[in-house]
């Protein structure tokens, strides 16, 4: 076996340990474009284009997952999100 063979198989290996968790904004009646893009800039460190493009998605499909990572990582976002008023879940 070759060294970049082994080394892409110990990179395959962790992927698999590190469990990815998501959460996911769904639509409201309540909360606006400006709001929404604003708050996901601030709590999940999006850039301006990508909080636009993940507000119309929620907006036209009724959810868009938002951010992905590990569950220590997501858990204050979410939290945070929901303590705006925007509904969000930890998936």
């Amino acid at each position: 076996m070759s060294t970049k063979e082994k080394i892409q198989e110990e990179v395959d290996i962790l992927e698999k340990e590190t469990p990815q968790h998501e959460i996911v904004l769904h639509n409201d009646d309540v909360n606006t474009f400006d709001f929404v893009i604003d708050s996901l800039i601030d709590v999940c460190d999006h850039t301006l284009e990508q909080a636009e493009q993940c507000t119309i998605l929620v907006h036209y499909k009724g959810k868009c997952t938002v951010k992905t990572g590990e569950y220590k990582d997501l858990e204050p976002r979410c939290s945070k999100l929901l303590q705006l008023g925007l509904s969000a879940e930890l998936v």
